[in-house]
């Protein structure tokens, strides 16, 4: 009988043992994806309802340290001065009339990084004085601040036109 009632008490520190480390394991963190794709999409929208107030500050606001800009028929933008440089050839262009918007935002389950895409329609006045009209799609990564806001750390940008004959 000893045996029996050793081997009983040993399933039952040992089961004791198991639910004490489940117990001890550290617990799921909630799943926020829905909240910061709703944050990244508002992101989004304030950033292209700013685009047309030209303020090149505040549209280097959405960008993280260390980002990197691929604009059409450009190079990467990979400082914040080229990007700077990027931004304000952009919001310099007379008559500037853009905007753009998400199709898709996706939130890693971890809550950190995301990506959207999307498209985008521009219109201005180009070198030559005409009307020009631009359209076409965007990727964009985004990573969570220690604030908790959303940054862009790559914006890639593809028009649709075709490419212009050179000179």
């Amino acid at each position: 009988m000893t045996r029996v009632f050793e081997r009983r008490l040993s399933i039952g520190l040992i089961s004791c043992a198991i639910v004490t480390a489940g117990a001890c394991a550290p617990a799921e963190p909630p799943d926020t994806r829905a909240q910061d794709e709703a944050a990244i999409r508002q992101v989004e929208k304030n950033w292209s309802d700013g685009i047309n107030s030209k303020d090149v500050a505040k549209f280097l606001s959405n960008y993280a340290p260390g980002a990197v800009l691929m604009a059409p028929n450009a190079p990467v933008a990979s400082t914040p001065g080229a990007i700077k440089a990027g931004a304000t050839e952009i919001l310099s262009l007379p008559a500037l009339d853009m905007s753009f918007v998400a199709t898709s935002i996706v939130v890693a389950k971890s809550g950190d990084v995301a990506y959207s895409y999307g498209t985008y329609k521009l219109s201005c006045t180009g070198p030559d004085g005409k009307p020009m009209q631009d359209k076409g799609k965007y990727v964009t990564t985004w990573q969570k601040q220690a604030d908790g806001s959303w940054k862009a750390t790559a914006d890639i940008i593809n028009s649709d036109m075709p490419a212009m004959a050179p000179p």
